[in-house]
């Protein structure tokens, strides 16, 4: 976290925010996934971040209705920590694991994932875990009694990640220290712990037992990487924070509630994942400007645009729960630059900068995605990044110290500057109408000597 805004993060010696919208989480679990080309696609879009599980949990196809999902390889191309070994089958047909050694060939291609991450500037959020949500799931997870030679393993799906079961947790453990001995060395990792608990029967026990295993695991490391922990759907307000975890994660979170009531506890906040809202941009597009301009830290979108023939990013999505693809990439890229046209760690959220306004598009009567919202992140006197959604114009009435200011509108779509402007202020409220514009738009005023 960076240490005068730990709202935000330090990454290379810079403020950073973390934003994607990449694949679905096997890149590492999936062997016919060539991480190479997805990488450059990041690269190329200007992202820096990827999201990617441990390889304990796997899916099937056909699984929450995703096409061509990098999560559920083909079982002959399934890259788990634990080596199958000979004699019976596993429920996918093929041999058995053994959880009392790691696979040579899993760590290989972590660490050469991890590596060739770093190369392109992309921060990797390793999930160590995963809720197993349904028993077609289980039946196939290395995890179950009956799929690995020792037989550890012998409770429900929903008693996984519970500390009921001393021998799987012991499994658990040695994979958690594995997995940070292998990444000691990387400055481009950070860990959450488990993905969607809330869904899984995961206990608060088990999931602060696991990070008290990551923290001992690496107390002699050259790094000690930054531990997320993924809260809820939405949004909740976050009670007897771990005081181990950093990131707090939240899946879905437009609005961005989670932000504002958890922002006094001084930790960063993401929007971890967001994907399953149809193939348009726009809720994509919209949900990430307010995140970020509400003080967020991190955003993380599924792109059902990659698969494993289009590991750049270039499938036609179609029947999938979301959308991606090459322009939802570019529009976030736009969003990316004017975030880090502010000096971020000098910023804090403000809304009572808009002192008035109107909208040339009514409130009342409109559908949620038409109403207009507007929100602001400011370092008073010197810089506003103001977010209006909804709407097609807009007058806004500001209250701004004192001096010389530019304001630009941003289009979110095109990252054109519209209608730029100087302002002479005398201080007080001072009136603002943005041009003609579709669904959202931007503003950034800087003071100008």
């Amino acid at each position: 976290m960076h240490p005068d805004n730990p709202h935000y993060l330090l990454f290379r010696g810079k403020p950073t925010i973390l934003l994607t919208s990449g694949e679905h989480y096997g890149s590492v679990l999936n062997r016919d996934f060539d991480y190479v080309r997805y990488l450059d696609a990041l690269q190329a879009s200007g992202f820096n971040l990827t999201r990617t599980f441990a390889g304990n949990y796997r899916e099937v196809p056909g699984s929450f209705g995703i096409i061509d999902n990098t999560l559920a390889p083909k079982s002959e191309s399934y890259v788990c920590p634990w080596p199958r070994t000979g004699g019976s089958k596993a429920g996918d047909g093929l041999a058995k694991f053994d959880l009392r050694s790691f696979d040579p060939a899993y760590l290989d291609r972590l660490k050469d994932f991890v590596a060739q991450a770093g190369k392109r500037g992309i921060v990797v959020e390793l999930v160590l875990f995963c809720t197993v949500y349904d028993d077609k799931l289980w039946n196939v997870n290395p995890m179950k009694a009956s799929n690995n030679e020792q037989g550890n393993g012998k409770v429900d799906r929903l008693e996984i990640y519970t500390l009921k079961d001393k021998e799987l947790t012991a499994v658990q453990e040695a994979l958690v220290r594995k997995i940070a001995a292998a990444l000691k060395d990387c400055d481009n990792v950070y860990y959450e712990v488990c993905n969607e608990p809330y869904f899984g029967g995961v206990t608060r026990e088990w999931t602060d037992h696991m990070v008290a295993v990551l923290v001992d695991a690496e107390k002699d490391f050259p790094y000690r990487h930054l531990i997320a922990q993924n809260i809820a759907n939405g949004s909740a307000k976050i009670e007897r924070p771990n005081a181990n975890v950093s990131i707090f994660n939240f899946h879905y979170a437009t609005p961005p509630d989670a932000v504002g009531v958890n922002y006094g506890l001084n930790r960063v906040i993401a929007d971890d994942e967001t994907g399953f809202r149809g193939k348009e941009d726009r809720p994509y597009r919209t949900g990430a400007w307010d995140f970020f301009v509400a003080s967020g830290g991190i955003f993380s979108n599924l792109d059902y645009s990659y698969s494993c023939q289009h590991p750049d990013g270039t499938a036609v999505v179609t029947t999938s729960p979301g959308g991606g693809g090459p322009e939802l990439r570019r529009q976030l890229k736009i969003l990316k630059e004017f975030m880090e046209s502010f000096d971020l760690v000098k910023m804090r959220p403000d809304n009572g900068v808009i002192r008035g306004g109107s909208a040339s598009a009514p409130i009342v009567g409109n559908p949620p995605e038409a109403r207009m919202s507007a929100r602001v992140l400011a370092e008073p006197g010197r810089a506003y990044a103001i977010y209006l959604k909804g709407g097609t114009q807009a007058e806004l009435s500001l209250n701004l110290p004192a001096g010389n200011y530019k304001a630009e509108w941003i289009n979110t779509k095109t990252g054109k500057v519209e209608k730029p402007e100087v302002i002479d202020h005398t201080g007080g409220e001072r009136k603002i109408s943005s041009p003609p514009y579709s669904e959202d738009i931007a503003l950034r005023i800087r003071w100008s000597p």
